[in-house]
């Protein structure tokens, strides 16, 4: 675990830096595959940067409405360095950024679907880049754990940003979160270039990074006991109902015609 990576004289946030890079290596796949379905290149890095945008805001927000009762007892937490680095919760960042997708594309009449497949496998690489950054970072860390996958961090500036636990053998939710997600980016990817329907490949996305979500949330820390929603946490309960939105649009993309796929000059 390395919160900040030295660099000569400077120091540079191990989360921060991940969460850029998965942010540009996203930008790059989306760009690729979006020439590839015909889109307007300069629209799809628009909207590709306003919802990144968007999202980081989501994510904030949804964090911070989970936590309300300690952000409305102590409400200079919301600009405490903590809170700004945070990344949120990620569900939160994702459905803000595909209410935000969805305005767009109406506006600029592009493709939704067609549009959202695209962009589906660099979210998910992107996504698996930034949860190494967690890792790094220390913070959203699993249950305590004595398997042969557990994790020990010890880094003490991880504990005064975010609280990790030392010392203490865990489950690397963190880990098992970007594993999942370079899988699935993997298979986004290959799906991607097989004929496929408008909205098979967000769709696909929607029931997997969910269906792994699900199952991580059964080893991740929680602050306390669940009392509002049964069985699950907030998180799940997201995940079952975006699932079944992903399990709506791959069967619809099933009985449409397939998206024209076109080679394109990587010298473009």
């Amino acid at each position: 675990m390395y919160p900040f990576i030295p660099i000569g004289q400077f120091q540079l946030p191990a989360y921060g830096l991940l969460v850029a890079l998965g942010f540009l290596a996203a930008v790059w796949i989306t760009g690729r595959l979006g020439r590839r379905c015909g889109l307007n290149r300069e629209s799809a890095m628009n909207l590709a940067v306003y919802a990144a945008l968007v999202g980081i805001v989501g994510a904030k927000a949804l964090m911070i409405a989970l936590d309300f009762g300690y952000y409305a007892a102590n409400p200079l937490a919301l600009f405490s360095f903590s809170t700004l680095q945070a990344g949120g919760v990620f569900f939160g960042g994702l459905v803000f950024a595909l209410a935000f997708a969805v305005l767009y594309v109406r506006r600029k009449g592009m493709p939704g679907l067609v549009t959202a497949d695209a962009f589906a496998p660099g979210v998910a690489l992107g996504h698996g880049i930034g949860r190494v950054g967690c890792f790094a970072a220390g913070c959203c860390w699993g249950a305590e754990s004595h398997g042969a996958l557990s994790v020990v961090f010890t880094n003490p500036e991880a504990h005064e940003r975010f609280g990790t636990p030392l010392h203490v053998a865990l489950h690397p939710t963190q880990l098992y979160e970007a594993f999942a997600e370079f899988a699935i980016f993997g298979i986004l990817y290959w799906r991607f270039h097989r004929s496929h329907g408008p909205g098979a490949i967000i769709g696909l996305y929607l029931m997997l990074y969910p269906g792994a979500r699900f199952l991580v949330e059964f080893v991740r820390a929680h602050d306390g006991a669940n009392p509002y929603f049964g069985p699950f946490v907030f998180e799940q309960w997201l995940a079952l109902g975006l699932a079944a939105l992903g399990a709506v649009l791959w069967a619809r993309s099933r009985r449409a015609a397939p998206v024209p796929i076109v080679e394109v000059s990587e010298a473009r």
